[in-house]
């Protein structure tokens, strides 16, 4: 088991944090910060295929094509942290020493996206406080780890939980019954 995981976790992970330097690259490349965001949440998507992979993989070559939703979800839930923790991992790098203006481009951005599509001075001063507010935090790493967990991590979750219920064999009778 712990082998599926690994392996899983770390070809997640590599998708995943592969994916993020091509939409960081493709982002300092266009002031609007365009495709970034789906590319993004694309190959986070590409990522977590392998939490369907590995559980279906333990299930069916380790297990005698039985698995339990708890047990699923368990092999799911750790592939996405191996795969989510790289993704931070990677950010941090990647923040720290190749990007530390990135705040203060994707705040210009917002600001810039702000005024474009007609907000008023009010909203805008909004947006601005709430960039700002962004701003503060990401001179705390903890909470950079925390932001960009909040990121990644919820998709793999979703992930897992759609894996587990449909992967999940109770007994041989199940296997009959959807063959």
């Amino acid at each position: 088991m712990k082998k599926t995981i690994l392996t899983n976790g770390l070809i997640a992970g590599f998708i995943v944090t592969a994916m993020m330097v091509v939409s960081t690259i493709l982002c300092y490349d266009n002031a609007n910060f365009e495709g970034s965001m789906v590319l993004g949440y694309l190959g986070m998507l590409l990522a977590f295929s392998f939490v369907f992979v590995g559980i279906k993989n333990y299930r069916d070559k380790f297990n005698s094509g039985l698995i339990s939703f708890g047990k699923a979800f368990k092999i799911g839930l750790l592939i996405t942290l191996i795969a989510s923790t790289i993704y931070v991992v990677v950010w941090l790098v990647e923040y720290y020493f190749f990007i530390p203006d990135f705040m203060e481009k994707y705040t210009s951005h917002m600001l810039k996206q702000a005024a474009e599509s007609g907000a008023t001075a009010t909203e805008i001063k909004a947006q601005t406080a709430t960039m700002e507010t962004y701003k503060e935090w990401y001179k705390n790493p903890l909470l950079i780890i925390v932001m960009t967990y909040g990121e990644v991590l919820p998709i793999g979750l979703v992930v897992t939980l759609i894996s587990a219920l449909i992967l999940k064999r109770n007994s041989k009778k199940e296997n009959y019954e959807t063959a």
